[in-house]
């Protein structure tokens, strides 16, 4: 059994279903070991297009996204993918081989080279390890998942030398080693600390970020005992649906919402970096938190970054609130509370409605369409427009059921292939992706891997002629716009060219419509919608 063919079961063995990647010369015994696995192989047309997907994969399924790449520009393809997941702590297995012992980083020119390929991509990963032996990978891999299942999830990247990767001369068959992990949670008197200033807060407040998505039903339960409006980052937005009376889905980042955290006299973050681009993406340095903060969070040097709190919990969201709601819910809430902070929540939503352009709202009507005419969609963003104007003020109805990647890393060319990620994690359920079309064209190849990979997004391009964004605030900065009008391609054509139907967009009020209709067709569809719809 070589090298690649223990690999590829010993991913069985962790459960991995699905990989994306391209082939190549260098990884032909991956993919020689891949045929008879079982495996589901995706191809991209792009590596940075693999990584993406296998990202919308991960937040989907829950589980981590693989990829299987070649050295040298396989790596440098990705890179950007890794570095956007890194940046949303999204779990994220690259496999790549590097070359040949006595070849690597030797400056001869050997196909693929890169003078060292671990140092090119060490600062968008957990770790990077190199495998000269087939006997390493149990342990490898079981530091790999260790990552994935009990820490803070982050890409891994692991490398094999061509050399070891197609050795067959051991003839092994490696053992699978999977380990339980018990991840961190608090103790019993830091819960106990916890409580009391919670449960003696008069106005009570919860930060809920994306580490918390997988405590939703205890966050909630937490909130209502105790009447504490819940502001949920961009990644945490439906971990109270916007129905609910709590439910705080605006960016910390507006002077409404911003009010509402300085009124709390107790805060309780959970899972949340309180990183700019959810509390200060203006870079005004105005976002302060008066109360007592209270912390809880799987990774401890995070706690002590951006916010130093007066009490910080190193422990899993899921966990540490479930058990803090048991406490707190043993202690007699205050009268008439949860109307309270209900009163408080909805006092912060309608000012925060209030403040936004009637531009804006055209685009939340854009996202409360989606949200309301189809069953618990994924909607996934680009940095764009409408997903700006969502991030300020859209709440899902469901925990991951809306991301995006203008945060963080705040890449272009994400949306189509992470929706395509998120449909092959969830093939039943509706997949939304929103995307202009300046970042459509990073990665417009990917409308063919939809129909290879036969799931049916729905694709709802923004055409404002390039990147209207950055023109804005070149204009805004009184900067002479240059590189922001581009030609745009026929978009519906090259569409229908990769077998996808099309639509234009004529008005917002079809909008609901024609998703249901994109729904029903079962195939990948694409809604064009010109910037003069929003006029």
């Amino acid at each position: 059994m070589s090298t690649g063919a223990n690999l590829i079961r010993l991913l069985k063995g962790y459960g991995v279903d699905v990989v994306f990647g391209i082939p190549g010369v260098h990884t032909l015994e991956l993919y020689r070991a891949l045929a008879p696995s079982g495996l589901r192989h995706i191809t991209a047309r792009h590596e940075q297009g693999a990584g993406f997907m296998a990202d919308g994969y991960a937040r989907t399924s829950g589980k981590p996204g693989v990829c299987l790449v070649i050295s040298g520009p396989g790596m440098t393809n990705i890179i950007t993918a890794m570095g956007q997941a890194f940046s949303d702590s999204v779990p994220m297995l690259i496999i790549s081989t590097v070359n040949a012992h006595g070849r690597m980083g030797s400056g001869e020119g050997w196909l693929h080279e890169l003078t060292d390929q671990q140092a090119l991509i060490r600062g968008v990963c957990a770790f990077s390890h190199t495998v000269h032996d087939a006997a390493e990978l149990p342990t490898v891999l079981a530091r790999a998942f260790a990552v994935f299942n009990g820490g803070r999830a982050r890409p891994v990247h692991i490398e094999i030398p061509v050399n070891v990767l197609n050795d067959t001369t051991a003839d092994i068959k490696v053992p699978l080693v999977i380990s339980t992990l018990q991840r961190p949670t608090a103790t019993v008197q830091q819960l106990q600390q916890a409580a009391q200033l919670i449960v003696q807060a008069k106005a009570p407040l919860i930060l809920a970020g994306g580490g918390a998505i997988h405590a939703a039903e205890s966050i909630r339960e937490l909130a209502q005992h105790v009447g504490a409006p819940v502001v949920m980052s961009i990644n945490a937005r439906g971990i109270l649906p916007s129905t609910h009376p709590l439910a705080v889905g605006a960016s910390a980042s507006l002077t409404t919402v911003r009010a509402l955290i300085e009124t709390a006299d107790v805060v309780l973050a959970l899972g949340t970096e309180l990183g700019s681009t959810d509390y200060d993406f203006n870079e005004d340095e105005h976002f302060t938190i008066p109360g007592k903060l209270i912390r809880i969070d799987i990774d401890a040097q995070q706690l002590v970054r951006t916010r130093i709190p007066e009490m910080g919990i190193v422990g899993d969201c899921a966990t540490t609130s479930c058990d803090l709601l048991a406490l707190v819910a043993t202690q007699p809430s205050h009268e008439h509370a949860e109307q309270h902070g209900a009163q408080r929540a909805d006092d912060c939503r309608h000012k925060t409605l209030q403040s936004l352009s009637a531009r804006d709202h055209q685009y939340l009507f854009v996202l409360n369409s989606i949200r309301d005419a189809l069953p618990e969609p994924v909607i996934v963003g680009d940095s764009t427009q409408i997903i700006y104007a969502g991030n300020s003020a859209f709440c899902s109805n469901k925990p991951a059921g809306y991301f995006n990647s203008a945060t963080g890393f705040g890449t272009l060319g994400y949306a189509l292939p992470a929706a395509i990620g998120a449909a092959i994690a969830d093939p039943d359920g509706p997949v939304v992706s929103i995307i202009g079309d300046g970042g459509l064209q990073f990665t417009l190849p990917e409308l063919s891997t939809a129909v290879d990979a036969g799931v049916n997004p729905i694709l709802i391009v923004h055409v404002n002629g390039g990147y209207a964004e950055i023109k804005r605030f070149m204009n805004i900065n009184d900067i002479k716009p240059i590189g922001v009008d581009m030609l745009v391609p026929d978009i519906m054509a090259m569409a229908r060219a990769c077998q996808w139907k099309a639509h234009q967009v004529n008005s917002l009020g079809e909008i609901g419509r024609m998703l249901l209709e994109a729904v029903a067709c079962e195939q990948p569809t694409l809604l064009l919608m010109n910037d003069e719809i929003f006029d």
